[in-house]
């Protein structure tokens, strides 16, 4: 065999597998059909913005981010915790009491739900914290909108509050996704922060690529056809391994490996704009908290991290509910139009249409949502992903790590 291990993509969950291996002492090359790491964390420069490939966001407490990453060397900026939610014509601030009791006071102010429904916030998160990561995967299951309707939470504190922001992360406006994803985001959430890194997302996949032997990640080598223990490129050369592990996305995977269904998907529609002063003045979500409109949520990336954006600008990040079909300049306009009642006519008028981000294959629907160990699909042959855990960074992270454990211990 040329090599002991090939890895097909070189996004989080085929990185960290190559960190384990590289850890381990075991050799291993990547193999990217892009021309950079990152799969679906990718991060461009336009006009001097940073535009990540749709609204991402590190959650700090992932233990696999904590395992693989320097935080510090990414120079992570917190998203205030909390949204502001638009509602009735104003913006309303609902904010974790236990980490900024000075927004206390507002919180129980705002018009979004009932006081019971803020206190359900902080029982949920008890909960969700209760046992080991793994216990939450062996609750019963049923949907998130089910989870929270029998928690207790009035319709109004989920549509003007839940919906929109569990939706957004989601991808899943009708919160059909698994209940114990719920917890394990809950759980999250309430165990770190929220950050960016100052670079932009891409950063993350860069870091875990900076980690490796140099050669080990070979981009522009796209994986046509597996033979058994060899792959052959699209430039017609073949590869051989002890090991191959498939750890491109779902649909790219059931397509390497015919016996594999595809996952069903969820879209993404992130739309920038550039503005010459920022709308919102700090760098804390805001939630469309009217069950009305187009717009999910919006952000200033630029004031959570002045680097996304060019001396003197705003960077905005519009999420869109659903996956529209307009054009880019008439969906630019409609949203202008919604937005005109947030934060009036005039400032709106002046943002800049910089790119919409449309990304059908964004988050792999997972139900129901088991987690197992990983095994060979055939002797030598491992699959690994977010479409095999869950679908989140930490849940490609682990994908990643735990194949290549798996594949270590065969091997001795």
């Amino acid at each position: 065999m040329e090599h002991e291990t090939i890895i097909i993509g070189a996004g989080l969950a085929g990185l960290t597998c190559a960190r384990a291996l590289h850890a381990a002492g075991r050799g291993c090359v990547v193999l990217e059909a892009g021309d950079e790491v990152g799969g679906r964390v990718r991060t461009d420069r336009i006009e001097g913005f940073l535009l990540d490939r749709g609204f991402q966001v590190l959650l700090t407490a992932y233990p696999e981010a904590r395992r693989w990453l320097e935080y510090a060397a990414l120079d992570l900026r917190v998203i205030t915790p909390g949204a502001l939610v638009w509602k009735d014509g104003a913006r309303h601030r609902v904010s974790d009491p236990w980490r900024r009791p000075r927004d206390l006071a507002a919180t129980l102010r705002a018009p979004v739900g009932t006081l019971a429904d803020k206190l359900r916030i902080a029982t949920l998160q008890l909960k969700a914290g209760r046992g080991s990561l793994e216990d939450v995967f062996r609750r019963p299951e049923t949907t998130a909108l089910a989870a929270l309707r029998a928690h207790g939470f009035s319709d109004g504190m989920i549509e003007g509050f839940l919906r929109p922001w569990l939706g957004g992360i989601f991808l899943d406006p009708a919160l059909e996704t698994s209940s114990r994803m719920l917890e394990f985001v809950f759980r999250m959430f309430a165990g770190g922060d929220t950050a960016l890194p100052a670079s932009g997302m891409q950063a993350i996949p860069r870091q875990l690529a900076a980690g490796l032997p140099a050669g080990s990640v070979r981009c522009g080598a796209a994986v046509e056809a597996i033979d058994g223990r060899a792959v052959r490129l699209a430039s017609g050369e073949r590869l051989s391994a002890r090991h191959l592990v498939v750890a491109t996305d779902g649909t790219a995977a059931a397509g390497l490996v015919p016996r594999l269904p595809p996952p069903a998907w969820r879209a993404a529609t992130t739309v920038y704009f550039a503005a010459a002063r920022s709308p919102v003045g700090e760098g804390t979500l805001m939630l469309n908290g009217t069950g009305r409109g187009r717009v999910n949520t919006l952000i200033d990336l630029s004031q959570v991290s002045p680097s996304y954006a060019p001396p003197g600008q705003s960077l905005l990040s519009v999420t869109v509910a659903g996956s529209p079909s307009e054009e880019d300049e008439p969906l630019a306009a409609s949203l202008r139009s919604e937005l005109a009642d947030w934060f009036g006519p005039a400032a709106v008028a002046e943002w800049r249409l910089l790119r919409i981000c449309r990304i059908r294959q964004a988050l792999p629907v997972r139900w129901p949502l088991t987690r197992s160990a990983p095994t060979p699909l055939s002797p030598g042959l491992w699959v690994c992903g977010d479409h095999r855990d869950t679908a989140s960074i930490q849940g490609a992270m682990q994908s990643g790590r735990e194949t290549a454990e798996a594949l270590l211990s065969e091997s001795t």
